[in-house]
């Protein structure tokens, strides 16, 4: 089947029913063990200036399905992994982010989505990058993870897999939206770059610049960490750039033994620090604490290498301890502790690298 004669397709991708994540956790320890998940929705320039609050608003009630929806999953039983790809599956559909619908445009004018998940038990990781017709980038990740042999697939030929795999695609304008493209118009015109084109001003088209990406950790009955990253990249990237967020160990790790995490932010500085493996290789082979390993890397590491406003990351490890951290303006964040108490949040910066650490046990 060719590509190009389904383009024009405007349907929803495959379902998540057929998950492998869908099969309910069973035995002894599913009845012991708590769950938690927390999600993101990007950290950057996000100000209350920048986001008005019927904005707020917004995103809030966005974080708040997104979170309802990957709890309920673990509460019927549904494994981590099954839980991280609904919730972000909310949050693509939502044109507030910058992932899925809403994501951010390349200088070419069109999206180009990455998306990542990792289960913790196995270390397995399933990746997709550039890919321009998917709805739903994280669910194709874990489709790569389970019926693939390989880790990352790309470009055309993820969009190839898509198809065999039962996905339909869409076309470009499922993506559109006006504020993404007048950031793209105002940033040409910055550099010099302007084409003709549509040009207006809202209070917070340039939010997508720097923050957007969406992304969740969680963790089942059975004890098992997932993660899962997905998003849109940069305004204005050239066609073919792959983010950190598609990387493991870069913007997505997830390990039982440890931790699960994705960050948000510059994706290159966190490819240059292969960020979150680090994170976890501080806790397993140093003893770290999970609210020290974080802290260090965001708030230490992240900024002494690139500066401040460069990025934050939600971690959880296998107690239900939740850390968040952000070393930018704000962060779009929300979570559901072990206790049940539920929080969705557009946390502003107070300090220099505020860190949140909500305590699971």
């Amino acid at each position: 089947m060719q590509i190009g004669s389904t383009l024009r397709l405007v349907a929803i991708g495959a379902g998540i029913a057929a998950l492998v994540g869908a099969m309910p956790v069973s035995g002894a320890r599913a009845a012991r063990s708590p769950i938690a998940i927390v999600i993101h929705g990007g950290a950057g320039s996000i100000t209350p200036t920048s986001v008005p609050r019927p904005v707020q608003k917004q995103v809030r009630l966005a974080l708040k399905q997104a979170l309802e929806s990957g709890y309920s999953a673990l509460r019927n039983n549904r494994s981590s992994v099954y839980a991280c790809v609904h919730a972000i599956e909310h949050l693509e559909s939502s044109p507030l982010f910058d992932a899925g619908r809403g994501a951010v445009l390349t200088h070419t004018g069109a999206v180009q989505l990455d998306a990542a998940i990792m289960n913790g038990k196995t270390l397995n990781a399933g990746s997709v990058a550039a890919v321009q017709h998917v709805m739903h980038p994280i669910a194709l990740a874990e489709k790569v993870m389970r019926d693939s042999p390989y880790e990352m697939i790309v470009g055309r030929g993820a969009e190839m897999f898509a198809l065999e795999q039962g996905f339909r695609l869409v076309p470009d304008s499922y993506f559109y939206t006006k504020r993404r493209w007048r950031s793209l118009m105002r940033l040409l015109k910055q550099r010099g770059e302007y084409r003709p084109g549509l040009i207006g001003s809202t209070k917070w088209e340039n939010l997508g610049k720097t923050s957007g990406t969406v992304g969740c950790v969680a963790l089942d009955r059975a004890g098992n960490i997932a993660a899962g990253t997905s998003t849109g990249g940069l305004t204005n990237k050239p066609f073919g750039r792959v983010s950190d967020s598609a990387q493991v160990g870069d913007g997505t790790y997830a390990n039982n033994a440890t931790l699960g995490e994705s960050g948000t932010g510059i994706g290159a500085y966190y490819i240059r620090l292969n960020l979150t493996k680090d994170v976890s290789d501080l806790m397993q082979y140093r003893g770290w604490g999970l609210e020290k390993a974080v802290r260090y890397e965001i708030c230490d590491r992240l900024v002494s290498y690139a500066g401040a406003n460069t990025g934050g990351l939600i971690a959880m490890d296998r107690h239900g301890d939740i850390v968040i951290a952000f070393n930018t303006p704000g962060m779009f964040m929300g979570y559901v502790d072990t206790k049940g108490r539920m929080s969705d949040e557009v946390m502003f910066r107070k300090g220099s690298c505020p860190v949140t650490f909500i305590n699971g046990r």
